[in-house]
């Protein structure tokens, strides 16, 4: 691990915040306009950051921090229910094999050490009973402890919430090297063919960054959290090769009144995808379309062969690609030149993205040759987006996992996005 800069100041600020990284150079209003008083060259230094730590031990202080700081048991209550909601990367959003060992060791080491909760499945049905919901998230670091550049360390970020009260009743917070981490996305996240900023799973990470003890729960996961139980339910039936259960609970989850969530239009196409049903896998691939495009941002991970503006050639990866080439075109097409924006119509923004490994020059190169491919390909199957569509190249810059491995674990790097913007 590199020497931290700044390690001190960097890290009395995640103190500050919870589980946040704030930008760097941040000066609030009030700092800037007045100076500091005279008592405060005798104030007590900073509190010493929390250290990087090996993994193990890592997750085994946030862990204890977060259950040693839970409240005491209401009078009379002889345990308290406990669910785990899954925990994800807190970037992309994905379980991997590290978030999900963090929840089986978290339900382990509650069994074992702290009898006065009961750890329940995370159900509909459980959830109903209003018990501690505890949730996590894993986020790769750069020197600094950003969200951006090479990942060099973990953050964990643990939170429990109390459905009964609405608000968070205790956090943990540790950072890990990254040696011994395996970040591979699970089953579903891995073969899951699109990405964008699900509302759904971003009111769980704001629920567990940047928060304290006493702060209410984000709106955005409080107003899911059922449907979260059911897509739970569904990922896990998935990554198990039981595609029609997961399909039933997918659909299941999207009839419930917050079922209008990317990732359950992932897991539908999934699920009968898995089951050879193309033409219902096609018209919920259309769905995911609609929805990121509806929501400014669509990342598909199309995998091109190293270095190379060429699509894989194994069929088990590149195989659904024409289906979504077509896809994208059509629903884009449709949406392109509509008018409403200030132009009075609207184009198609295609963007290439690379890992972190290799020289920048190299991958902005890349990355919009790519996105130059891709749009070809969708003017192919929609002639009228030649007029209507742009390439662009954006490198390493927006990467949402940035180990720079080239493997399954941050394939989600090497995605094309698509974008409505005005003419």
């Amino acid at each position: 691990m590199s020497k931290l800069p700044n390690w001190w100041l960097l890290a009395a600020a995640l103190l500050a915040t919870g589980c946040a990284t704030p930008p760097p150079g941040t000066m609030t209003p009030a700092t800037a306009a007045a100076p500091a008083p005279a008592a405060a060259a005798t104030a007590a230094p900073p509190t010493a950051p929390p250290p990087v730590l090996p993994y193990d031990e890592a997750v085994l202080n946030a862990a204890t921090a977060l259950l040693k700081g839970a409240p005491a048991l209401p009078a009379g209550t002889a345990r308290q229910a406990v669910v785990i909601d899954p925990l994800i990367d807190g970037m992309s959003g994905a379980q991997t094999a590290a978030t999900r060992s963090m929840g089986e060791r978290l339900a382990g080491l509650i069994q074992a050490q702290y009898p006065q909760f009961e750890v329940l499945p995370f159900s509909a049905a459980n959830v109903a009973r209003n018990p501690l919901v505890l949730i996590g998230t894993f986020t790769g670091v750069n020197a600094q402890r950003q969200t951006a550049g090479m990942r060099e360390a973990y953050r964990i970020c643990f939170a429990l919430a109390d459905l009964k009260t609405g608000k968070l009743v205790s956090k943990g917070l540790a950072f890990a090297r990254p040696e011994g981490v395996d970040a591979t996305p699970v089953a579903t996240f891995r073969d899951a063919p699109a990405w964008t900023e699900d509302p759904a799973t971003l009111g769980y990470i704001r629920t567990c960054q940047g928060t304290r003890a006493g702060d209410p729960i984000n709106p955005l996961y409080a107003g899911r959290i059922v449907a979260a139980a059911l897509v739970a339910e569904a990922i896990d039936a998935y990554d198990a090769g039981r595609w029609q259960e997961s399909l039933d609970l997918y659909t299941s989850a999207q009839r419930s009144s917050a079922g209008d969530q990317f990732r359950v239009y992932n897991g539908l196409y999934l699920a009968n995808w898995k089951l050879g049903r193309r033409e219902r896998a096609e018209a919920a691939f259309n769905q995911i379309v609609d929805y990121g495009l509806a929501h400014q941002r669509l990342g598909v991970k199309f995998l091109f062969r190293p270095g190379s503006t060429a699509f894989v050639a194994d069929p088990r990866l590149s195989g659904p690609y024409p289906l979504w080439l077509r896809a994208i075109a059509t629903r884009a097409a449709a949406t392109a030149g509509t008018p409403g924006t200030p132009n009075g119509a609207s184009c198609l923004e295609v963007t290439g993205h690379t890992s972190a490994s290799g020289p920048e020059p190299l991958n902005e190169r890349l990355s919009l040759l790519r996105a130059e491919y891709v749009k070809s390909q969708l003017e192919a199957n929609a002639p009228t987006l030649a007029r209507r569509a742009i390439a662009s190249g954006a490198g390493s810059r927006q990467t949402l996992v940035g180990t720079g491995r080239d493997d399954a674990s941050d394939a989600i790097d090497r995605r094309v996005e698509f974008k409505v913007i005005g003419c």
